[in-house]
């Protein structure tokens, strides 16, 4: 899927908000955000798996489409969080039955892996 789909108006609802969270962090990212705001050490610091490279990207892509916020403070050394915005939030929300239904997915796996 192609980032111009996240603006595209001529797709259908979940293919749309399938754009917005493509790849492999996003939801992670939204996941991790949902506690609260974040500083890009602390996020490295919780997902180690993640590039520097990759989380910047990631998080100027979730900027770009209003899913978080980007504070600089004027203060040295240079301080930025980053934390959900309403849309992220709202956004949150809307994964969070999605997300039990993986969760339930996973369960039911692990048991047939042991009654097997």
């Amino acid at each position: 899927m192609t980032r111009g789909r996240a603006r595209d108006t001529d797709v259908c609802g979940v293919t749309a908000a399938v754009a917005v969270i493509d790849g492999k962090w996003k939801t992670t990212l939204l996941w991790v955000l949902e506690s609260g705001p974040q500083r890009p050490g602390e996020l490295r610091r919780r997902l180690p798996e993640i590039s520097e490279k990759v989380l910047t990207q990631a998080l100027r892509e979730m900027e770009s489409d209003e899913l978080v916020h980007r504070e600089v403070y004027d203060e040295l050394p240079r301080k930025t969080v980053y934390s959900l915005t309403a849309h992220g939030r709202e956004l949150a929300d809307a994964l969070a039955p999605l997300s039990d239904w993986g969760y339930r997915r996973l369960t039911r796996l692990a048991e047939a892996r042991t009654t097997s």
